[in-house]
């Protein structure tokens, strides 16, 4: 906070605390003090930094409220008090449905910005939420400075995709980013988003700080975690396939084009639930017989797993032949135990484990001492009508306004011609979409085609993704930087494709989603995060690394989109045929 107030100029600074796990965190906090429920830190930051706020005059909107925006709205007044800093505070709450359902421990409905937006025009300095969609900490400032409609879709949408790129800070300046040896990127500085009246933004950050603002930053962050082309929202629907991204100088990426729709009449509600007990023994075999020595545990430990509701077994084959080191000689056997009841999987069971030791495969060692069961989450969503949600600004006076639902959905228009239309999730057993002109691909004389040269190569060589999670899905998007490679990119990587390449996402249903203007795919892969992140259900659970995955993997790549000179994977000269390298290397 303090380096954003301190970097350059700023008129609102905007603050993202909440995640699907953070919900659980915070209800967990709740129920050992009524009083809790939002996010500490946020105090802190802003004990350091409320009179460098106040002689600026920015404006702090941040969703760090959680499940208590009051209360975190009255820890923010004390501090302000205790300080001698008048500061005008107020809240947006609404969106806490308790009690729900039986089970649930939290249940929050997603607000848009329109609550932010009447706390701003009522004089608020900080204005704190709970529940919001993470775009709505910027679409609601938006609105309130340049005093929108609430039926501006296309300026809200423009917002909206800025606020998307914002809201995970910096992934959106060069941190988790797929070609990050092409900047320094240890210590990225945080983007900022230059809003202009008509919804168009410059995506940037402050002079001097790290890291990078390019197309392809901003690329990698508008892909995170979203599903198809129509980014669906509480104040609008955002078309993402519209968006397009020019370089308008250094660390400065201009934003235009977003066309907007209604919103559903729908909000999402998220709600977590305590979903049992878990824990884990994890298990190195060294050297040689690998696969007997797991087995042998396996066969051990059955009886003592029998009555476990589930026990995860998971052999990483980490360890490489006539290692020089014992840790690269060795693999990880994973046992992940849940039910219902601690007993079942508490300490008794670890301790079962690891007293295998002496009886056990030769070298037996684990990672971690015996432990006791620990709680895991379950994270779920549905759906509910806008109108049955009381979202409701709190002004710094203290009225409570209502904040209505947006004006009911209209007719669909037609796209104008540069929106291209939404494409549906497919699954083509032959990709043969019509070739785009002059693609450099495509046969030069249909009678007597010529084969291009193609190499084996990783696909991150030519394409860049980014990987995250919603719920109990991951969403994977892929993009290149060339026309020719967008070309390659559209036929090749199909469903059947990504199915091949990520052979755990084959018995899962796939959605493929095309957005031309920023030459990207995007994927959405039901159902492989199980029950969510805090259920640890995975070895990646937010499926943070899946699109590192996919880049890693090898297929027949046009040797003239590979990069060259440096890194080249295949040169252009004239080699015979005989003396490339087969099957890893260059194939004719």
């Amino acid at each position: 906070m303090r380096e954003m107030l301190t970097g350059g100029p700023l008129d609102v600074l905007t603050g993202d605390y909440l995640a699907e796990l953070t919900m659980l965190i915070l209800g967990r906090d709740r129920l050992k003090d009524p009083g809790l429920g939002y996010a500490k830190t946020f105090v802190r930051q802003l004990e350091d930094s409320l009179a460098l706020v106040h002689e600026q005059g920015v404006r702090i909107v941040a969703n760090a409220g959680g499940l208590n925006p009051a209360g975190l709205a009255d820890a923010v007044r004390g501090l302000a008090a205790k300080a001698g800093i008048p500061v005008s505070v107020a809240h947006v709450e609404g969106d806490d449905l308790m009690p729900y359902e039986e089970g649930a421990l939290t249940a929050n409905a997603y607000l848009g910005g329109a609550g932010i937006t009447a706390c701003l025009r009522a004089g608020a300095d900080v204005v704190v939420t709970g529940r919001v969609t993470d775009a709505a900490l910027v679409s609601g400032p938006a609105a309130w400075w340049f005093d929108w409609a609430a039926d501006d879709w296309d300026r809200l949408a423009g917002a909206v995709v800025a606020g998307h790129v914002l809201e995970c800070g910096t992934q959106a300046t060069g941190g988790n980013y797929a070609f990050f040896t092409a900047h320094d990127v240890r210590r990225p500085g945080f983007p900022l988003a230059e809003i202009s009246e008509d919804g168009s933004a410059v995506i940037t950050k402050h002079p001097g700080t790290g890291g990078a603002v390019t197309p392809g930053t901003v690329t990698a962050q508008l892909l995170y975690e979203t599903q198809g082309a129509r980014y669906l929202g509480p104040d609008v629907t955002a078309r993402l396939d519209t968006v397009r991204l020019t370089a308008a100088a250094a660390d400065r990426v201009r934003v235009t084009g977003v066309r907007g729709e209604a919103p559903p009449d729908t909000l999402k509600v998220g709600v977590t639930r305590i979903g049992g007990w878990r824990n884990e023994v994890v298990f190195v075999l060294t050297g040689l017989d690998i696969d007997a020595k797991a087995a042998l545990v396996r066969e051990q430990l059955a009886e003592l797993l029998a009555g476990v509701e589930t026990a995860t077994w998971t052999l990483a084959r980490t360890d490489h032949e006539d290692a020089d080191t014992e840790e690269t000689a060795s693999a990880l056997l994973r046992l992940v135990v849940r039910d219902p009841s601690p007993d079942r999987v508490g300490r008794a069971l670890t301790s079962a484990a690891v007293e295998l030791a002496l009886g056990s495969y030769p070298g037996f060692h684990v990672t971690a001492p015996p432990g006791p069961a620990q709680p895991y989450g379950v994270f779920t969503s549905a759906p509910i009508a806008a109108t049955a949600v009381p979202h409701t600004a709190v002004l710094p006076d203290g009225t409570r306004l209502p904040v209505p639902a947006p004006p009911p959905r209209q007719p669909a228009a037609e796209p104008g011609e540069d929106a291209h239309p939404v494409t549906a999730a497919k699954n083509p057993a032959s990709p043969t979409p019509p070739q785009a002109p002059g693609s450099p691909h495509g046969p030069a004389n249909p009678a007597h085609p010529q084969p291009a040269p193609i190499t084996r190569a990783p696909l991150g060589t030519v394409a860049g993704a980014r990987s995250g999670d919603k719920g109990g899905d991951a969403n994977i998007g892929v993009w290149v930087e060339s026309a020719p490679a967008w070309d390659w990119l559209l036929r090749t990587l199909t469903v059947d494709t990504l199915r091949t390449l990520l052979p755990e996402t084959a018995e899962l249903p796939v959605a493929r989603h095309e957005l031309p203007h920023l030459r990207a795919l995007n994927f959405t892969v039901t159902g492989i995060l199980g029950a969510g992140v805090a259920s640890g259900h995975r070895f990646d659970p937010q499926a943070k690394a899946l699109g590192e995955w996919l880049r890693a993997r090898r297929l027949d790549i046009p040797t003239d989109l590979l990069p060259t000179p440096e890194g080249t994977l295949a040169r252009r000269l004239d080699i015979p045929t005989d003396l490339l390298p087969t099957p890893e290397g260059t194939r004719p």
